[in-house]
């Protein structure tokens, strides 16, 4: 019963914290102001309403497990096994913002291999398939997996727990960093700056035509966060800064790019 009690707080957080950053973007970009960001739309078909309702079931399934396992890793003796600290002063403050963006490349690098796994065509329509009835996502696909693959994704959480020194307030921003980023590769509109294209950030920060083309192609474009392990090993899709440079030109009057 107290592991019960205990374990409903990771799994409200992850439920509420869902729905309100899926679900604010929806509202903004599918029904508030639509015609506003039309131009930003990548895929010009439009979702429909089934595909939300399926796409939210299965991310509420997603949010069960992945606060289950957290409250497994924290609320049982398996605790003495990580490396999470709760006296904010074991390590200096700066190590916060720092195991943040380590968790993130780490995440990176772990989703990256999981999800080519997933697309092996031994595994994909068993389990993969369920997340790719997203052809044309939107935020509420951000956590819409099969059962198996909640677990896959969930399994991050213990992993940086037992490799990284992480304080319950590196543990949060971490959780809603990941699914910010996750909200806005599935959003389904490009919202990045002009100036965007002409960073050192494009050449290794995916956006969400990146993700989209994954979804629309199914193949390519495995990463998560970063355009680098699809670049290091030849994975990211060909048609990707053709289809970038395609989208600013819409959306800001310009050819940006030539490649």
């Amino acid at each position: 019963m107290e592991f019960f009690l205990q374990s409903l707080k990771p799994i409200l957080v992850n439920i509420i914290r869902y729905f309100l950053l899926a679900g604010i973007p929806f509202l903004i970009f599918y029904k508030w102001f639509p015609h506003k960001f039309i131009k930003n739309k990548i895929q010009k078909r439009l979702a429909k309403n089934v595909d939300f309702v399926r796409e939210m079931l299965h991310s509420i399934q997603t949010s069960v497990i992945i606060g289950l396992t957290i409250a497994v890793v924290v609320f049982t003796p398996l605790r003495a096994y990580t490396q999470i600290y709760f006296n904010i002063g074991d390590f200096p403050i700066w190590w916060i913002p720092v195991s943040v963006i380590l968790s993130l490349v780490v995440h990176d690098t772990y989703f990256y291999w999981m999800h080519r796994a997933l697309h092996h065509r031994k595994i994909y329509r068993f389990v993969h398939l369920t997340h790719h009835q997203s052809t044309n996502p939107s935020p509420w696909a951000a956590y819409s997996f099969h059962f198996v693959e909640g677990i896959t994704e969930a399994l991050i959480a213990p992993i940086l727990l037992f490799l990284i020194p992480m304080h319950p307030i590196a543990l949060v921003l971490f959780g809603f960093a990941s699914f910010f980023i996750n909200v806005y590769g599935h959003l389904g509109f490009e919202i990045t700056p002009k100036w965007f294209r002409h960073s050192f950030f494009f050449e290794f920060v995916n956006t969400s035509v990146h993700h989209n083309i994954h979804h629309n192609k199914f193949v390519g474009n495995y990463g998560l966060y970063f355009r680098i392990w699809d670049r290091m090993m030849g994975t990211e899709h060909p048609d990707y800064v053709k289809e970038f440079d395609k989208m600013q030109a819409r959306r800001f009057g310009v050819v940006l790019h030539k490649k």
